[in-house]
């Protein structure tokens, strides 16, 4: 294959994708099916238009695309599961790097490892890791892509015993801006491995990461249901009880509506201890409130996370998303959360908390590049609308907007940079505390051009 030549003059696409379609680069513009499809995400808000999109099926298609993009001075965006709320990974005017073709996934049930290749989604790696007997850590979406959750940090149902996402990273191999493949782990390129667990993408293109599996032989999950009229009790029983809560019990809350379009709160417990040692921590549970509904059964987590994706993510409604960090939950906290809910502009916007504590917590903060490892309460704001509702977009935006900015009298500076917004310049600042000189650091010995630039934001 040719190199891309040294000096081309800027945004000139049909001549960047006739070079890549003659290096055998499979290339797509504006009026394909392939490339309507590759910029339609879960998010119907996000209306970007890349200039083109390469479909990427190897780490040598990769390597090539890098090269040829920068010396036709394109940006470049890098879609995997694609499912950034912002749509970063389709920005518009860029070159998309799709890596949906490349979902390879191995197991070592030996050594305890799984393998897999850059646009593997979750549900690809939970399949893999259970063909094998183990278990992996990962978030609360099976459609979600695992190599951009676990590069910035991964909440999930199982970080409480196992850590973050991030955690279980073992090795990565990463092509740089300059057309380099480089592997990264704890001893060859030990700040770029450092950087990748909670740093985002802006330090080049995933193409392969090796994790840390587990073997758990049983979880017990499900979802306990409580009228509104409860919310303010339950919250308030959630937060005690979070704050003694062990390693084996993950709580999710969620301020959301019954199928008849009433609010309600939902607590959705995750045990992964033994399942003898459950039934006292359900039943404290479900006395916080007059329980309308309970239902706990074994699972694995491939089940869990369909079980979200079916319930929470729907495919081309419009989503914006904003967070708080949250040391405790207390009554005022509590107060603003309920009262928000209750004048939102949507019946399918939603509040969601998950408590952090347990093994994530105890491994150093300055240990990977996640920006806090202190116990806290992660609060994700959504609000979702229907397309038939564009024309209350803005009313509906400004309905997140507002909660978070009263949720700011009660939070931690910072926030869960996977979820921030390019906007959202506060937050940004301080979502990697002390971490954040050095990963400046890393970005420009990495990067130094900005090539990655579209990828979750680093403070300035």
């Amino acid at each position: 294959m040719n190199d891309a030549p040294n000096q081309i003059g800027p945004l000139d696409s049909s001549a960047l994708r006739d070079h890549l379609t003659e290096a055998g680069c499979q290339v797509f513009a504006k009026g394909s099916d392939v490339y309507t499809n590759a910029c339609r995400i879960w998010n119907g808000a996000v209306k970007h238009e890349p200039a083109l999109v390469v479909r990427c099926s190897s780490a040598s298609d990769v390597q090539l695309s890098l090269k040829a993009t920068k010396a036709y001075r394109f940006p470049v965006s890098v879609k995997g599961g694609g499912h950034d709320w912002c749509g970063r990974a389709i920005a518009d005017g860029a070159v998309v790097l799709d890596l949906s073709a490349m979902r390879r996934v191995s197991a070592d049930k030996n050594w305890k490892e799984i393998t897999f290749a850059g646009g593997a989604v979750s549900s690809d790696v939970v399949a893999a890791a259970q063909a094998a007997g183990l278990t992996v850590v990962t978030g609360y979406s099976g459609a979600v892509g695992m190599a951009g959750l676990l590069l910035g940090g991964g909440y999930g149902p199982l970080t409480t015993r196992l850590g973050l996402v991030a955690d279980s990273l073992l090795e990565a191999e990463v092509v740089l801006e300059d057309g380099r493949l480089v592997t990264a782990n704890k001893t060859t390129n030990a700040d770029l491995f450092w950087a990748l667990r909670g740093g985002g993408g802006n330090f080049g293109v995933v193409t392969s990461m090796r994790i840390r599996a587990h073997a758990i032989p049983t979880l017990m999950s499900g979802l306990i249901m409580f009228p509104w009229a409860d919310a303010r009790a339950v919250l308030r029983g959630y937060a005690a009880m979070m704050e003694s809560a062990p390693d084996e019990l993950s709580v999710a809350a969620v301020l959301s509506v019954a199928p008849s379009g009433d609010p309600i709160v939902a607590l959705a417990p995750t045990w992964t201890g033994d399942p003898e040692q459950m039934p006292p921590f359900i039943a404290r549970l479900q006395s916080l409130g007059t329980s309308f509904m309970t239902r706990i059964d074994p699972m694995t987590i491939g089940q869990m996370l369909s079980g979200y994706d079916d319930a929470q993510v729907v495919d081309g409604r419009y989503n914006f998303v904003q967070t708080r960090w949250l040391h405790t939950l207390s009554d005022d906290a509590i107060a603003t959360l309920t009262a928000a809910f209750e004048a939102r502009e949507s019946r399918f916007s939603s509040v969601v908390l998950h408590h952090f504590h347990g093994a994530g917590p105890r491994i150093p903060p300055e240990s990977t590049a996640f920006g806090t490892r202190n116990e806290h309460f992660t609060a994700l704001i959504y609000s979702t609308w229907e397309q038939s509702d564009e024309i209350n977009s803005e009313r509906h935006r400004a309905w997140g907007k507002d909660l978070c900015a009263q949720l700011a009298h009660h939070a931690l500076p910072g926030g869960y940079a996977n979820l921030l917004a390019a906007d959202s310049h506060e937050q940004i600042e301080a979502a990697y505390g002390s971490n954040a000189r050095r990963l400046r650091e890393i970005k420009l010995k990495y990067d130094p051009s900005n090539t990655f630039s579209s990828a979750i934001p680093l403070p300035p």
